[in-house]
């Protein structure tokens, strides 16, 4: 190592290069800063596929049975399938395809492509009158704006056409990948019918239908060719307006009629209505758009801005734009906290340094900082390593680390000056002596991060650019510390009064009554040290046994948005109207409520994805969905606490509301799951009893409920089939009359610009389209020949009950109980519990039935799994790094066995504080035994420089503690208190109260600890 070039001589023999370097490399990082792209949360690869597939008029088990099953069997065989989800309604299938978690990010798209291919292998044995399968591979991609239209005296039809010119303007601006409407309600055209005039006049829907087919059909007629051209014969008859329809002649039974004097022909929106969104208790169409990959999310904010600024100008008194999701604003929030809280780190540190090394000692260090931002800014451009989430919080952690090399450097430049040695000799000494410990150091504590950089899980992709970030900061500190510290000391220190300064304290400058006093400590450790040994370990042993009894363990903490999330369930098989009315309901609490800004509701369907942790909801009628933005965290949580006690009163206990807030990390949805899995659903629904049963005896759980259990109302249609031959009519034909009479059915369609428009017969309103279920036997069955009977003529009306979904986990039903908590217990301490007491229902279980633990920690074990697999590669690494720099299988060993102590701090600060340990504080230690083992290594190595000295064991080790003892406590003390301004950050909290209470002991025991256990291991006497 040493006949490597001394990188710090060669900065002083080339300083002209070395502030040619500096300028253009701080313009770099100046530029690459403005030019960094934004985003809320970092690109991540969203594994989830969904499989829609209408099949209608059949019920929950025929679509589970002849359809999903089908699906879910054939989708089994992608590549990287994790798990096959799969939601059967009656005339709908839902099938959720999940990839592994480890799935390389280039071989997901490969995946879905493989999915739609085994859809299309199979889509021709699916049974007859099925719709699709569609497939949605973008169900993952987030909205982020959401704007919405609403309109007094405007109809929901009108707002959609204001909508659609607008979607098409703002697909034009750069970086829209698309734009989707929420909540459109497709126009129909309604031919209502009397069924007793029908009858009189002897017409049939059928008729109806076939001679409105026949004008309004597009066929060809033909061309005539000439010497010159082909001319075109074009047909006329197709319907260009309403009026069109309504005059329409009919030839039935050898009579001319006017469709309008045999139905009333009237245009408006579907009914029963779609899912649909409401913005402020009023009906609106949601305009969402998703930003293309790389695009820079503040740019493109502002740039909307501008865009619906024009757009709103050009619409009609009346029309008003709303911003409902404004992630732009959100990650301008989260970058100007950032910046805040880099400057206050930057304070800090400044303060540590300038306090600890006077002014031009601590100017040196001081201007260390923008150096190594810049080139950290500079790489992070030139990698594709965006400002979000991750990688804000990576650089206030990495300020805490990167003036450590600086530090080092300097103050050993200063000691030598202090010892009288020339400016350049002691420049370039720190190179000689530390860089490649501290180099190793580094190294060290970024291959601590390597768990998080190269496990495969979700988790671990959400947080991978704090792998990225930190390691990039350290190699930059560490080439800033061995090349332009020393240049910036060789110009900014005075050798003269450093020099002065250290003849106050005789020849040795370490001979002060601070170092006297802690020499003393430090030879009694020495003297005592199976004592020092035995105490730390006791310590530790009490810490573990604390940490794994009173710290409670969680997966991602909450977020810090302002948005509150208001689930509304209605009991299955609910319609969209009684959904409708619940939400109105609650819109009313809301509506000038003090701590809301405003809100939107969604009827039918989730919110968009505005936000990428969100647990998005998809097609039910019984569900509702709020969107309530707050004024502030503290509105946020007054809000949250009077809601859940109003939803408790008696007159909402006939749904199930639930009020939550956002969750960072990948989505959950319930806090503490149970999945209970078997053939049969009967006996699913006993064992899901016993389950929630125990689950509502915890005292630490609220709102216990199961993903699926009630039935729903239908009936059963008995046609007697003699009859019905006998009469010359078909079981299809009487599905056919009921559904045209009760709820409509399509004839044809009016073509109007880009819009199919259906044309829909039905009984006339007021009359038999809204019969009650005692006239359902009256209701008409035409026949051949214009005649018409009454239902009870040839079927038997019964009254049953069916399932209203049915939920299958790989391919048997999965009926889940879940809860929230009802106090600040973390979900995976009582989903421990709650586990172990499970465990007697278990071994009672019959062959083939589950009873799996899910929910929040079902996902931290798959990103712990995922880092524990990584983990022997890290250990690896550094014992390899370690075993380079001190070529020593003992000294390597003993340098190990230092990692663990920070748990002693952890424990002790996350118990003091109340700070839960999750995936975020389990980064924080991580990072805490890379520094540990950073400084413990430097120590470990000096003592080693001086032992090869020929300075007596018992004196190296105190010597070189004692002049390590300032460096490694002013690298402690900046590293801990530019943690502070984390501590208030409710994601980085639980990190930085991790390394803050770690370090502080971990730092101690450095000083006193391995000195003591260097020692002991070697047998050194005292001199």
């Amino acid at each position: 190592m040493k006949r490597m070039p001394n990188l710090s001589a060669w900065a002083l023999k080339h300083q002209q290069m070395v502030v040619y370097l500096i300028i253009v490399l701080m313009a770099a990082g100046a530029i690459s800063y403005f030019k960094l792209g934004r985003a809320e949360d970092p690109d991540f690869t969203f594994k989830v596929m969904v499989v829609r597939t209408l099949w209608p008029g059949a019920t929950a088990e025929q679509v589970e049975h002849e359809l999903t099953e089908r699906i879910e069997k054939k989708l089994q065989e992608t590549p990287w399938v994790d798990v096959v989800r799969s939601a059967s309604k009656p005339g709908e299938s839902l099938v959720f395809v999940q990839l592994k978690d480890y799935t390389p990010k280039p071989d997901v798209p490969e995946s879905w492509r493989q999915v739609r291919k085994k859809l299309d292998d199979i889509r021709y044995t699916l049974p007859e009158g099925v719709q699709g399968p569609f497939p949605n591979d973008e169900f993952g991609d987030v909205q982020i704006n959401v704007f919405a239209l609403t309109g007094d005296g405007f109809d929901l039809a009108q707002l959609r056409r204001y909508a659609d010119r607008i979607a098409l303007d703002l697909k034009h601006v750069p970086d829209v990948k698309r734009v989707e409407l929420i909540g459109v309600q497709d126009e129909k055209i309604y031919l209502e019918a009397s069924s007793a005039k029908l009858a009189a006049m002897g017409v049939t829907p059928a008729q109806i239908a076939a001679a409105l087919r026949l004008q309004n059909a597009v066929a060809p007629g033909g061309f005539v060719e000439t010497g010159s051209d082909r001319v075109w014969m074009r047909v006329s008859g197709e319907f260009d307006s309403v009026a069109r329809i309504r005059d329409a002649d009919l030839v039935v039974n050898g009579q001319h009629l006017r469709l309008g004097d045999i139905v009333k022909v009237t245009r408006g929106l579907s009914d029963p209505p779609k899912p649909m969104m409401r913005v402020g208790g009023v009906p609106a169409i949601g305009i969402g758009v998703v930003m293309d990959k790389g695009g820079n999310v503040i740019q493109l904010g502002e740039n909307l801005k501008a865009a619906m600024q024009e757009e709103s100008a050009a619409l009609p008194a009346g029309v008003e734009v709303h911003v409902v999701a404004n992630q732009p604003e959100v990650v301008k929030g989260s970058i100007s906290l950032f910046q805040e809280s880099l400057g206050e780190a930057i304070l800090i540190v400044l303060a540590v340094s300038f306090l600890s090394l006077g002014w031009r000692t601590g100017t040196v260090v001081a201007l260390s900082i923008p150096l190594v931002l810049a080139i950290t800014f500079f790489l992070m451009k030139v990698f594709g390593i965006d400002l979000q989430r991750i990688s804000l919080g990576a650089l206030v952690i990495a300020l805490g680390l990167l003036v450590d090399d600086a530090i080092i450097a300097v103050e050993m430049m200063v000691v030598k000056m202090e010892q009288g040695w020339d400016k350049f000799r002691a420049a370039t000494f720190a190179y000689t002596s530390t860089a490649f410990p501290m180099l190793t150091g580094t190294l060290i504590t970024a291959a601590a991060f390597t768990p998080v950089g190269f496990s495969k899980s979700a988790a671990s992709e959400y947080t991978i650019s704090i792998f990225q970030v930190v390691t990039i900061a350290l190699l930059t500190s560490w080439i800033v510390a061995v090349v332009f510290t020393p240049y910036l000391g060789y110009r900014l220190l005075d050798q003269k009064k450093l020099i002065a300064q250290a003849q106050k304290h005789g020849e040795d400058i370490y001979d002060t009554p601070f170092y006297r006093r802690f020499r003393a400590l430090l030879t009694w450790c020495l003297r005592n040290r199976w004592k020092v040994i035995l105490a730390t370990l006791l310590i530790f042993v009490v810490s573990m046994a604390a940490f794994g009894k009173f710290v409670q363990k969680q997966f991602f903490p909450s977020a810090s948005r302002v948005e509150l999330m208001v689930d509304v369930w209605l009991p299955q098989g609910a319609s969209l109207k009684a959904t409708a009315h619940e939400v109105g309901r609650i819109e009313q609490l809301l509506n000038g409520d003090a701590a809301v800004e405003h809100y939107s509701s969604y009827i039918g369907n989730g919110a968009p994805r505005f936000f990428l942790s969100l647990e998005q909801q998809l097609f039910a009628d019984n569900f509702g969905q709020f969107v309530i933005v707050t004024k502030g965290l503290k509105e946020r949580e007054d809000l949250l606490h009077r809601l859940q006690q109003r939803f408790a009163a008696d007159d909402f206990s006939h749904i199930r509301v639930r009020v939550v807030r956002l969750e960072n990390g990948p989505p959950i949805g319930y806090p503490v799951q149970f999945r209970v899995r078997g053939e049969d659903v009967s006996q699913l629904r006993d064992i899901a009893g016993q389950v929630s049963s125990l689950m509502r005896a915890n005292p630490h759980l609220q709102n216990v409920n199961f993903s699926w259990n009630e039935k729903i109302k239908s009936v059963r249609i008995e046609v007697d089939q003699d009859k019905a031959r006998h009469l010359g009519v078909s079981s299809q034909e009487v599905s056919q009359a009921l559904q045209g009479w009760l709820n409509g059915i399509a004839l044809t369609q009016y073509r109007e610009g880009d819009q199919l428009i259906d044309v829909v017969f039905r009984g006339q309103k007021g009359q038999a389209s809204e019969v009650s279920l005692d006239r359902l036997p009256d209701l008409d069955v035409p026949l051949a020949g214009g005649r018409h009977v009454p239902l009870a003529q040839l079927a038997k009306l019964v009254p049953v009950q069916e399932e209203g979904v049915i939920w299958r986990r790989n391919r048997l039903p999965d009926m889940t109980v879940r809860a929230d908590m009802a106090d600040q217990t973390q979900p995976a301490t009582v989903s421990v519990a709650l586990n172990k007491q499970l465990d007697e229902l278990r071994a009672k279980l019959p062959p083939g039935y589950y009873i799996e633990m899910g929910g929040s920690i079902e996902e931290s074990a798959k990103g712990e799994t995922a880092i524990a697999a990584v983990m022997p590669m890290m250990l690896v690494g550094v014992i390899t790094l370690l075993m380079i720099q001190l070529q020593s299988i003992s000294r390597t060993v003993m340098v190990l066995l230092t990692a663990p102590l920070g748990l002693i701090g952890v424990a002790l600060a996350l118990l003091v504080f109340h700070v839960p340990f999750g995936f975020v504080a389990n980064l924080g230690f991580i990072a805490l035994a890379g520094m540990i083992m950073r400084n413990s290594v430097i120590l470990v190595d000096q003592i080693g420089q001086d032992e090869a000295a020929g300075i007596p064991r018992w004196d190296a080790i105190i010597g070189a503690t004692v002049r390590r003892f300032r460096p490694i406590m002013l690298t402690a003390a900046a590293a801990i208190l530019a943690m502070i301004p984390l501590t208030r950050q409710v994601f980085w909290g639980p990190m930085a109260v991790s390394i803050m209470g770690g370090l502080v002991v971990a730092t101690l025991l450095t000083c006193l600890f391995l000195p003591a256990l260097y020692a002991a291991w070697f047998k050194v006497r005292e001199a």
